[in-house]
């Protein structure tokens, strides 16, 4: 039902209508906003990480009306200091979506005054936990409107590149790796990079499909239901593996060869590369784990990346794409001849011709 409130924004209005507005304003804490946030969202708190808690302390332990007037001080000057500093030269025309936790006092001070200013500023009713419901109901309802084609492929074979190259080709893609921030594997987190929190791959992950056709194909990597520390949704991920498959091939030294371009911040940092390695020593041991970093120091890098294909990520693969992707089929693939530029393009077109027939 639509708010009688002319300044409150419907949540069921929200995936439509954040285009609208010039600016996404989330006035949680800094702790609350880095968990997640909508998209686009810039974080101007009312109240600070210490001065949530402190006022949080006070409504418990002395009183709400202690709470609200202590709050009421710390939020009155944070927006002050928002007016002369972050806001002070945006013009009347400006709109912005303003939302805290749950749709209540924090974002509504800040929506009252900038609307008394003269801006078109707009609360979101039911804040972030409004947004976290819109979130996941459109991922269940994701996992019934969409199709994906699955590309599949051995550790090294260039999955991720071929996506953007089926992307620049017109093709709708799903980079879960790229959402996540992480390449699916031990060695798989980036450098100096965090990956986003759950509730965070989940907004990056609804916002990728709402803007893909669902009356499309969708191109999307074979990947396990675990991407680093982040989980794919259950019904998603069965909806993935219901895809269609067709597989990427290439050579050993192909791989190898792109493996050591897209790794190389490991041959840069031979401790981070042992100490990502080091994880394997309860499958394979201290005396395998000491010859890789024995290959490490050497520098052996492309014998050591080869061993490490054949001995580890090659038997996990076979082992696990027939038993999670019931649709793989051993014949149905395309060649990368190397790792070129034009290899790649080759391969997509290739891949795209394959898919239509």
């Amino acid at each position: 039902m639509q708010s009688s409130n002319p300044h409150i924004l419907n949540i069921d209005q929200l995936s439509a209508s954040l285009h609208e507005f010039d600016a996404i304003i989330d006035v949680r804490s800094p702790a609350e906003f880095a968990l997640d946030h909508i998209p686009r969202a810039i974080n101007l708190p009312v109240l600070n990480n210490e001065e949530r808690i402190e006022i949080g302390t006070l409504y418990k332990q002395v009183s709400p009306f202690a709470a609200k007037k202590l709050g009421a001080a710390y939020v009155s000057r944070n927006i002050a200091h928002y007016l002369e500093n972050s806001l002070i030269d945006f013009p009347r025309e400006w709109r912005p979506l303003i939302y805290c936790w749950r749709g209540g006092e924090r974002s509504g001070a800040f929506t009252h005054i900038l609307n008394r200013i003269g801006w078109k500023a707009m609360q979101l009713e039911s804040g972030y936990q409004g947004f976290r419901r819109v979130v996941i109901d459109g991922l269940e309802q994701a996992a019934k409107d969409f199709s994906f084609q699955v590309i599949a492929g051995m550790t090294g074979s260039g999955k991720t590149r071929l996506l953007q190259e089926i992307s620049t080709l017109g093709g709708q893609i799903l980079d879960l790796e790229g959402l996540a921030i992480h390449r699916g594997s031990v060695l798989g987190s980036e450098p100096n990079i965090e990956q986003p929190s759950q509730k965070g791959f989940e907004t990056n992950l609804w916002n990728a499909l709402r803007s893909l056709d669902p009356t499309k194909l969708v191109f999307v990597e074979s990947e396990s239901k675990k991407v680093g520390g982040t989980h794919i949704p259950d019904a998603l991920m069965d909806r993935i593996r219901d895809g269609k498959c067709i597989e990427l091939r290439s050579s050993t030294q192909t791989r190898v060869s792109w493996l050591l371009r897209e790794y190389r911040h490991f041959l840069s940092n031979p401790e981070s590369f042992k100490q990502k390695l080091s994880l394997l020593t309860s499958r394979y041991g201290k005396v395998q784990i000491g010859k890789w970093h024995d290959a490490i120091e050497a520098g052996e890098f492309a014998s050591l990346v080869e061993e490490l294909l054949v001995m580890h990520y090659d038997p996990s693969y076979q082992s696990s794409i027939v038993r999670n992707f019931p649709a793989y089929r051993e014949d149905h693939f395309v060649e990368l001849k190397d790792d070129s530029d034009e290899a790649f393009a080759l391969a997509a077109k290739d891949l795209i011709t394959k898919v239509a027939v």
